[in-house]
């Protein structure tokens, strides 16, 4: 799942490979704003055919915490 989340935050955000690790801030370490996190919300619900609440976006602080949420839903 790691793979597939740093896959699109490099090929859609346009995210340094090197940049992307699990303890990765989104906002601090990657540059994320909020309409980018936006984009890649979506993005994951496209890939893997979920539903992302609103209410846990506040969750996504890392990389991991991304990660971590889709494992959950699978």
């Amino acid at each position: 799942m790691f793979e597939n989340v740093k896959k699109l935050l490099v090929d859609e955000l346009r995210v340094e490979p090197d940049d992307v690790t699990m303890e990765a801030e989104l906002a601090s370490d990657l540059g994320i704003n909020s309409l980018e996190l936006a984009d890649l919300i979506l993005l994951c619900e496209e890939k893997f055919n979920i539903v992302i609440d609103d209410e846990d976006l506040h969750n996504f602080v890392t990389v991991g915490d991304v990660v971590k949420y889709l494992e959950a839903q699978h």
